[in-house]
């Protein structure tokens, strides 16, 4: 047995930690104990709390539904075909899932049989930094060997074969590289050939779930290194067609000298080329959602020109055309692109700072100055041009002026 550190973490002192726990083992005394990352974040040392807590249990699913309505504490069957259970505590979620074996797996989902062996649940497992359990005192169970250690150092080790593994799901390629971008120090060369061996797999995984997936691993402080490995592998090329990892290198150093946080839409652009055609290809290939196809559509945007070095007047109407997010992607990028990112402080400034103002002038002042079909479209349009020629300075009298019929 190893103790957690002697700092404890505070969701193992948590009301809701206590209180689950409590419930679970008045069903079963020592059957219940903590699983998975917030374990394994106690020795990577990570500076913010575990939000996610899961439990994995020997009670079976409508065991633990009993043992937590005996408590008072609401259960939602979640998964329970594979065993899975939410509690909710004081509106916080906990996930307790009983012990598992895979039964029958296609790389996609697996059929399992439920266990009460600590060491069959790990040995299904995909790393051993994974296969931590811990009780409510701190004590550390570590069925897997070597799991301890891999944790401390940041080695992301599959349990046994690695291609074993991945073809039980084929998702562990991506999280192999994903793993590696939180937490590794160095890339596993046996696990880095395994996931090369197996990528063709990716191919029976859903649109949804990959993308989920990358959008975890391009959230990490500094995914470059994963993403050169899963270039170099041709992984990269599997799930995103034409990228490239060095657009996310120079980005993600960019990031760092303006002190920019991690933002996962930002770095596929950087592995993108910015043509509206691909960048709807890859929306539909990985079923983006609305919202996600438009940020990138306004990025990839072929009217809006380059944005590093304009000056504040041109910068204003930029944004106007295209809105704050579109330009401000555009200026980081460019500014990553060309290694210029003294001057991007200063630019997002002012895209962060500058309102958008209201056009003074509408339909309603077309038709007044007597205008009719086609040409009150025509008219707005120039008078609006004008207007941003401007600096947006012109007043609605001025406008009013453009937008009369010559004589």
């Amino acid at each position: 047995m190893i103790p957690i550190d002697p700092i404890a973490p505070s969701w193992l002192r948590a009301d809701g930690t206590q209180a689950v726990m409590a419930a679970l083992d008045a069903a079963r005394p020592g059957g219940s104990r903590f699983v998975g990352g917030c374990v394994r974040n106690v020795f990577r040392r990570t500076s913010r709390d575990d939000d996610d807590i899961d439990i994995a249990t020997q009670l079976a699913p409508d065991a633990t539904i009993a043992a937590l309505a005996a408590a008072g504490i609401r259960a939602l069957p979640t998964g329970i075909d594979h065993g899975t259970i939410t509690a909710i505590f004081k509106g916080r979620p906990f996930e307790i899932t009983t012990l598992r074996r895979d039964v029958e797996t296609d790389g996609r989902r697996a059929v399992v049989a439920f266990t009460e062996d600590w060491a069959e649940d790990a040995a299904r497992r995909d790393f051993r930094l994974n296969a931590l359990y811990a009780d409510l005192s701190g004590r550390i169970f570590e069925p897997i060997a070597e799991s301890v250690a891999d944790a401390r150092s940041g080695r992301v080790i599959f349990i046994g074969d690695a291609d074993e593994r991945l073809r039980e799901d084929y998702l562990r390629i991506l999280r192999f590289f994903r793993f590696n971008a939180w937490y590794g120090e160095t890339i596993d060369p046996d696990g880095l050939a395994a996931c090369a061996r197996q990528m063709q797999g990716l191919d029976k995984i859903a649109a949804e779930r990959i993308w989920k997936e990358l959008k975890k691993l391009l959230t990490a402080p500094d995914p470059s290194s994963a993403v050169l490995a899963m270039e170099e592998t041709g992984v990269l090329e599997q799930v995103l067609p034409g990228a490239e990892a060095g657009g996310l290198v120079a980005l993600c150093e960019a990031e760092k000298q303006a002190s920019l946080s991690a933002d996962p839409m930002r770095r596929v652009m950087a592995l993108l080329a910015r043509r509206g055609r691909e960048v709807d290809a890859m929306a539909a290939r990985l079923k983006f959602s609305n919202e996600e196809h438009r940020r990138l559509s306004a990025w990839a945007s072929a009217g809006m020109d380059h944005v590093a070095g304009l000056a504040p007047r041109d910068l204003h109407a930029a944004i106007y055309a295209f809105g704050p997010e579109a330009v401000a992607d555009r200026a980081v990028l460019e500014a990553a692109q060309t290694e210029r990112t003294a001057e991007l402080a200063e630019c997002l400034e002012t895209i962060a700072n500058w309102r958008r103002p209201v056009f003074p002038v509408g339909g309603d002042d077309a038709l007044a100055a007597g205008l009719a079909g086609p040409e009150i479209g025509q008219a707005l349009r120039a008078a609006e041009a004008a207007w941003i020629d401007s600096g947006f300075a012109l007043g609605r009298a001025a406008l009013l002026t453009l937008l009369k019929r010559p004589d």
